[in-house]
């Protein structure tokens, strides 16, 4: 799995227990799922349809930074379908894992639309062109 992303916890980031409190690390984890898929399919009209069971391992307190690493499951026809692990640089524990977070390509009426792509691309693949 690759790890695209580190966010520093902040003290706005916490929850009553001083621990990084969920709902913001599911945040960051759908935004980087979007980046990650706007930047596949090279389409900035996309959607979060499905985040699968979320599995909390660990925490996060203030000051610690949390990488968050996502991986292509599979393509589908309108879709991509990734895993993600989120977890703490500073203690190297595990925070959460999703198995599945489904993002669709929209059309420009809206409505899922082909993307046309089978695997993973990198940019420097596509600069090469």
């Amino acid at each position: 799995m690759r790890f695209h992303t580190r966010k520093w916890v902040k003290p706005e980031d916490l929850n009553p227990n001083q621990t990084l409190f969920g709902g913001q690390l599911l945040a960051w984890i759908d935004e980087e799922a979007a980046l990650y898929t706007i930047i596949q399919l090279e389409n900035s009209k996309i959607v979060t349809k499905y985040i699968s069971e979320i599995n909390f391992m660990a925490s996060a307190k203030q000051g610690d930074i949390v990488e968050i690493g996502i991986e292509v499951v599979k393509f589908g026809r309108t879709s991509l379908t990734m895993k993600c692990e989120a977890r703490n640089k500073m203690t190297r524990e595990t925070i959460l894992t999703v198995d599945n977070i489904i993002m669709v390509n929209l059309g420009d009426d809206g409505m899922p639309a082909p993307h046309g792509k089978t695997e993973v691309e990198y940019v420097r693949n596509r600069l090469d062109d």
